[in-house]
């Protein structure tokens, strides 16, 4: 038997391991990985730009904090298929309709981990920066967040994480990126393309973490200097 034979062979025994596999549907690999990314990514900026407003109105009035973080813990309890159901009547079967719920998900994990680093600054740095008439918005911007970047870094990478592996769930309604393969090779039962799209879901989502850790290092120089001070 020759190689190609061969190769052509893993397809039709239905091997979970299989080349030609990989060869005949590389371009189908490709696109659903950069739908899965596209949504990612979408969704974590959105996420992290509606969390940001809503921990400094947790943190600027006490009062709003207990509702803030218990309507985001709320919506992250709602399991997916009856969040996409919720969401259905508005945005209909469209990317929209996955972007938004994946962005509710990713609020309790962000609004707490940018509260927690504010919360978390030196009041010596704040009192400092005051005597040197920093006023609040150059507080914010010039000390508090820069100290906070640590914490609100590490909200941002679990979010991803989590937001990669809630983005299959996007294949009910067919945009789920790699999830729409996984799906389509359970029912289907095509052993090669389950455990592909699988493998490259997992690979996505360890790559963006360490992509996240490397830019949280060159962000917070500081905090690497700190370490190698303590270590000696």
């Amino acid at each position: 038997m020759s190689t190609r034979q061969a190769a052509q062979s893993c397809l039709a025994a239905n091997d979970w391991i299989c080349g030609e596999y990989l060869r005949t549907r590389a371009q189908e690999l490709t696109d659903a990985t950069i739908e899965h990314v596209w949504i990612t990514a979408v969704s974590v900026l959105i996420g992290l730009a509606v969390a940001f407003p809503l921990a400094l109105l947790a943190r600027a009035r006490p009062a709003f904090a207990g509702p803030v973080l218990g309507l985001t813990t709320l919506l992250y309890t709602i399991p997916s298929l009856a969040m996409f159901s919720l969401l259905l009547p508005v945005f209909g079967l469209s990317a929209a309709l996955v972007v938004t719920g994946l962005v509710l998900y990713s609020l309790t994990i962000l609004v707490r981990n940018i509260m927690a680093g504010l919360a978390a600054v030196p009041a010596e740095a704040r009192e400092a920066a005051r005597g040197m008439g920093y006023g609040p918005g150059r507080l914010l911007w010039e000390v508090e967040l820069p100290l906070a970047l640590p914490a609100v870094m590490a909200g941002l990478r679990m979010a991803t994480v989590s937001t990669i592996a809630l983005t299959t769930v996007g294949a009910l309604i067919g945009k789920g990126g790699l999830g729409d393969l996984i799906d389509d090779g359970v029912q289907t039962t095509f052993k090669a393309q389950v455990l592909t799209a699988s493998v490259l879901c997992v690979l996505l989502a360890a790559a963006a973490d360490l992509l996240l850790l490397g830019a949280q290092r060159l962000l917070t120089p500081w905090s690497r200097i700190r370490r190698a001070g303590g270590a000696i």
